[in-house]
């Protein structure tokens, strides 16, 4: 036979060893009274369903509540400022050792939001409520999950550094363009520059014209049959 304990509730844990000792689950969501649990009555898991051994500790939320924990803590960069809140942790079943910490950037009751990995060395002090870290943004830290909202915004991100990269493109064949045509408009002014000067070139015109004239005029006077 087998009983329902109800919906787990809250962790128990030991946060200055980040270890996990147990957890607790509520009969029904008006009842006061929880059921606690240590980590080796676990039998079974099967997707989101735990099955345990054994008989629960009977304890009520305001004994749990003032027990030590991490999990929905405030996360404090080096500068003092909050960046994110504990939002779960990834342990093993066997030795509750927690590997690291999932971090999310607002309510992490929130479905489908991101989550970032905190990892245990990064954690400088802790305090109820907070857990001080060695990084300065989330950005620093490894992404796990990514949410909708930041999925589109990566993907919005990566198209405005494409068109970026377009333009730019797009800039330096016109200048090279423009340079190229300012380079012909130079040899072109250079050639005409060359160009003898238009005067003297009419002189030279004008003198071989007479001579051209005068040789032929007496041409005309040694053929003409009168003189």
């Amino acid at each position: 036979m087998t009983l329902s304990y109800g919906l787990g509730d809250n962790v128990w844990m030991h946060p200055s060893v980040h270890r996990i000792l147990g957890w607790s689950s509520k009969p029904s969501n008006f009842n006061l009274q929880r059921n606690v649990w240590r980590l080796n009555q676990i039998s079974q898991i099967i997707n989101s369903e735990i099955f345990v051994k054994g008989e629960p500790a009977i304890s009520d939320l305001s004994t749990l509540t003032r027990l030590p924990c991490l999990l929905f803590a405030n996360l404090i960069n080096i500068n003092g400022l909050k960046i994110g809140i504990v939002a779960d942790f990834v342990f093993e079943v066997k030795t509750g050792n927690i590997k690291y910490y999932l971090i999310s950037r607002s309510n992490p009751k929130i479905p489908g939001s991101s989550r970032w990995k905190l990892d245990i060395r990064s954690i400088v002090d802790q305090q109820p409520g907070l857990v001080f870290c060695t990084q300065e943004s989330l950005n620093d830290f490894p992404l796990l999950k990514s949410s909708f909202k930041n999925e589109i915004f990566k993907k919005g991100k990566v198209l405005i550094n494409r068109f970026d990269d377009m333009k730019n493109v797009a800039t330096n064949k016109i200048e090279n363009w423009l340079e190229d045509e300012n380079y012909l408009n130079d040899d072109e002014q250079i050639l005409v520059e060359d160009i003898p000067n238009k005067s003297f070139y009419n002189n030279v015109k004008d003198n071989n014209s007479d001579n051209i004239n005068s040789k032929t005029s007496d041409i005309k006077k040694e053929d003409d049959p009168w003189i």
